[in-house]
């Protein structure tokens, strides 16, 4: 995965809460493939009249938001089943990066695995991160200092510390396991002084 640790760009303000794995990415379209990206599908039943005609009060339809790489929303983004195509859609679409007062626990991480990073800030922070954007939808996230800036307007914001280090170096799981190689290699030294009976080594 691409590291993580600045990011300049478009915000597009989502004042919504309660923004739910189905809604980010209905069922219908999970059958299709992942080659072939998910972006189209992101929040479609907001982003489209039944007749597939773009919804202009809707946010991402607004050409003054495009190309945004963060979102902004309310509590509770993410909730709902475990579906990893939610966050597939939003990568797919181009969001690096989602900001809210919280996430569904799965929703999170997978996230983080597949290099989106879900910014937790209070309530009261998103709203006034909501306001501005729509006057001035430039923003700015720093993940090593966990700082957004938008004019000039400094919001700090959480994330797990491991999370966050796994986003710094664009590690996934295994790449995390691996930077304790070191570690693992003296663990198994000692171990084997310690219960020589443990080892399989020179067995049948």
């Amino acid at each position: 995965m691409t590291p993580f640790t600045q990011l300049q760009t478009i915000g597009c303000p989502l004042p919504v809460a309660n923004i739910d794995t189905d809604q980010l990415i209905p069922a219908r379209f999970m059958s299709r493939s992942r080659k072939d990206g998910y972006g189209d599908y992101l929040l479609h039943a907001q982003r489209f009249a039944e007749d597939g005609t773009p919804r202009a009060d809707f946010p991402l339809n607004d050409p003054k938001f495009a190309g945004a790489q963060v979102l902004v929303a309310l509590r509770n983004f993410g909730s709902g089943s475990s579906r990893e195509a939610a966050v597939y859609a939003l990568a797919d679409y181009g969001f690096r990066c989602v900001i809210a007062p919280s996430f569904g626990d799965i929703f999170a991480a997978n996230s983080v695995n597949n290099g989106v990073l879900p910014a937790r800030v209070s309530d009261a922070d998103a709203r006034m991160l909501i306001d501005l954007l729509a006057e001035h939808p430039s923003i700015q996230i720093d993940l090593e200092t966990q700082r957004i800036t938008v004019g000039n307007h400094v919001v700090d914001f959480t994330i797990d510390p491991v999370w966050r280090m796994k986003l710094l170096n664009g590690w996934d799981d295994l790449d995390l396991t691996a930077s304790y190689a070191a570690d693992i290699a003296a663990f198994q030294t000692r171990d084997a002084k310690a219960r020589p009976w443990v080892s399989t080594e020179g067995g049948d």
